[in-house]
């Protein structure tokens, strides 16, 4: 989860998990009203970083701390042999699956289970509402067991497929594939993926940052190795075909670019018939 310190000028700096919902919905100000100070996923370095924020820029300063606010609400599991029930309706049970991460059960047959960001969004997908008590919600036992299990064989084969003698692509799909993002994902969406990072690559350059360079770079290429598996082929054999198109390739530097020899021939034919 992402955690957004935004700096309304003049009124006060504060801390939201959905810019538009708590700025622009609730405090009825539009995106050019507001800026983002910082994004990140750590709600304890989110939480001290606002209020030393809200001092630098002279505002009233938090009583409580932003991480303070969302502290687990002892949910309690019900768990039978064949289901695990949470105590709250179904279009609430992923915010208290949040705010209860690292909670785990125990199932009667022996099943050992936990809450955590790669489960979540299985365990909301996969809940149903309680014939018994519409305020209640649960998820089939073996089900789960089952997701549970694959997830580990992802994480032990991202392990194995990491190892020092791996290329660097085959951790990045390894990577990618342990995300959903070949599940889920299309070459359109990683297109958009590499558009923006391409910007963010410009962006670098115009302002002369090594940092960002580098990084940007490293996006694109991890982006370009997911676009080049979603579209049936790997990125070695996407190199591989512009290398033998490229390798015997003549032309001369024009204007800071290599321009091979038959654009020339195009270009000047052109020149010759405008003549």
């Amino acid at each position: 989860m992402t955690y957004y310190i935004y700096h309304i000028p003049g009124k006060k700096v504060g801390v939201t998990r959905d810019l538009y919902k708590r700025v622009t919905q609730q405090q009825g100000y539009a995106e050019d009203e507001y800026e983002v100070l910082f994004e990140g996923k750590d709600i304890d370095q989110v939480s001290r970083l606002e209020i030393e924020l809200q001092k630098s820029y002279g505002y009233p300063v938090e009583v409580t701390p932003y991480k303070d606010l969302f502290k687990p609400k002892n949910m309690t599991v019900n768990a039978t042999e064949q289901t695990s029930t949470f105590p709250c309706p179904l279009n609430k049970l992923k915010g208290n699956l949040m705010d209860n991460r690292g909670y785990s059960w125990v199932t009667p047959q022996g099943y050992r289970f936990s809450i955590n960001a790669e489960n979540i969004n299985w365990i909301v997908e996969n809940a149903i509402t309680s014939r018994f008590n519409d305020k209640r919600c649960f998820i089939y036992n073996k089900a789960f067991h089952e997701f549970s299990l694959k997830q580990f064989e992802k994480q032990e084969h991202s392990k194995e497929c990491c190892r020092e003698e791996y290329m660097p692509f085959d951790c990045i799909r390894c990577w990618a594939d342990e995300r959903g993002i070949y599940d889920k994902g299309d070459v359109k969406t990683q297109f958009s993926k590499l558009v923006e990072e391409v910007g963010e690559l410009a962006k670098s350059i115009l302002e002369e940052d090594e940092v960002e360079f580098v990084d940007a770079i490293g996006d694109c290429i991890v982006v370009l190795t997911n676009l080049a598996h979603l579209g049936g082929y790997s990125i070695e054999e996407c190199i591989e075909a512009a290398w033998i198109q490229i390798a015997n390739r003549k032309g001369k530097m024009q204007n800071g670019t290599f321009v091979k020899d038959d654009t020339f021939s195009k270009v000047l034919a052109t020149k010759s018939k405008t003549l």
